[in-house]
């Protein structure tokens, strides 16, 4: 993770195979993902939400316990928030990447996607809103703090237009 200090707060850089938790004011996580998936939670009451970042769909066949693979990142980000005190019928869950942005024929992004919604839901997680799919990489912000998630799409020459319209749900902030 790279950790960033400025006059608006913290920001930590959440890396492919890396997750990170926080409850501190001000402080907000970022990634970029292409194929990838992101999940960011929060739980409102205690205000401490974090994100994770996977690269590949269920489970690591050789069972290193590696967090590049969803079924341990998703595990790995919900038990540090319990840890932490969180509980786990109050969590909200965004999900964003899973994007083709290579125009390839492999589906890793799809694959990750349906991992992580399928994920979600046999958790009995609540998901608030998602921006999965399509052909273009995204930056994603996220204030653990407070549960804001915020998307950027991105293209080849840098960050585009961000999106338009709701993630799904109400408190969404689009920028």
């Amino acid at each position: 993770m790279t950790h960033l200090r400025s006059r608006s707060g913290n920001v930590t850089h959440v890396m492919q195979g890396q997750l990170y938790i926080s409850q501190t004011p001000g402080e907000s996580l970022t990634c970029i993902l292409g194929s990838c998936v992101a999940a960011c939670v929060h739980d409102p009451a205690l205000r401490i939400g974090g994100m994770n970042h996977f690269l590949l769909p269920g489970r690591d066949p050789h069972d290193t316990g590696s967090v590049r693979y969803g079924a341990r990142s998703m595990e790995a980000l919900i038990d540090a928030l319990l840890h932490k005190g969180a509980d786990r019928q109050r969590l909200n869950v965004w999900l964003f990447g899973g994007a083709n942005v290579l125009g390839t024929q492999t589906g890793i992004g799809a694959a990750n996607s349906a991992f992580a919604v399928d994920f979600t839901r046999a958790q009995g997680l609540t998901l608030r809103g998602s921006d999965l799919g399509g052909t273009r990489g995204r930056r994603v912000h996220f204030t653990p703090a407070t549960g804001d998630p915020r998307v950027d799409y991105m293209q080849s020459d840098g960050i585009d237009d961000p999106i338009a319209g709701p993630l799904g749900a109400p408190g969404v902030e689009l920028f």
